[in-house]
Protein backbone atom coordinates (compact mmCIF):
# COMPACT_ATOMS: atom_id res chain seq x y z
CA UNK A 1 0.00 0.00 0.00
CA UNK A 2 1.64 3.56 -1.15
CA UNK A 3 1.43 5.96 2.01
CA UNK A 4 -0.32 8.79 2.25
CA UNK A 5 0.79 11.72 0.31
CA UNK A 6 -1.44 14.61 2.76
CA UNK A 7 1.20 15.11 4.95
CA UNK A 8 -1.44 14.77 8.25
CA UNK A 9 -2.52 11.84 7.23
CA UNK A 10 0.81 10.57 6.65
CA UNK A 11 1.75 11.63 10.18
CA UNK A 12 -0.80 10.01 11.55
CA UNK A 13 -0.13 6.85 9.67
CA UNK A 14 3.09 6.58 10.61
CA UNK A 15 2.83 7.36 13.88
CA UNK A 16 0.45 4.94 14.31
CA UNK A 17 2.68 2.29 12.81
CA UNK A 18 5.54 3.14 14.69
CA UNK A 19 3.51 2.67 17.59
CA UNK A 20 2.15 -0.32 17.16
CA UNK A 21 4.24 -2.28 15.37
CA UNK A 22 7.74 -0.93 14.42
CA UNK A 23 10.25 0.07 17.60
CA UNK A 24 12.77 2.51 14.84
CA UNK A 25 11.68 4.20 11.98
CA UNK A 26 14.99 2.61 10.30
CA UNK A 27 12.43 -0.81 11.15
CA UNK A 28 9.54 0.95 9.95
CA UNK A 29 11.06 1.91 6.72
CA UNK A 30 12.64 -1.40 6.29
CA UNK A 31 9.84 -3.77 6.58
CA UNK A 32 7.69 -1.40 4.49
CA UNK A 33 10.21 -0.86 1.64
CA UNK A 34 10.00 3.03 2.43
CA UNK A 35 12.88 4.99 1.39
CA UNK A 36 13.75 6.83 5.03
CA UNK A 37 14.99 10.09 3.58
CA UNK A 38 11.92 10.63 1.55
CA UNK A 39 9.67 10.23 4.22
CA UNK A 40 11.99 12.51 6.72
CA UNK A 41 11.70 15.04 3.78
CA UNK A 42 8.14 14.83 3.11
CA UNK A 43 7.20 15.10 6.97
CA UNK A 44 9.85 17.62 7.39
CA UNK A 45 8.44 19.88 4.28
CA UNK A 46 5.14 20.28 7.04
CA UNK A 47 6.97 21.07 9.83
CA UNK A 48 7.56 17.14 11.65
CA UNK A 49 10.59 16.13 12.96
CA UNK A 50 11.26 12.79 14.06
CA UNK A 51 12.05 11.89 17.69
CA UNK A 52 14.17 8.85 18.60
CA UNK A 53 13.37 9.30 22.29
CA UNK A 54 9.58 8.82 21.62
CA UNK A 55 10.06 6.91 18.18
CA UNK A 56 7.18 9.41 16.66
CA UNK A 57 7.06 12.71 14.47
CA UNK A 58 5.74 15.34 15.51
Amino acid sequence: MPLPKDPYILLSYVNMKLRDRYSSLDEFCEEEGEDRDALVAALAAAGFTYHTETNSFG
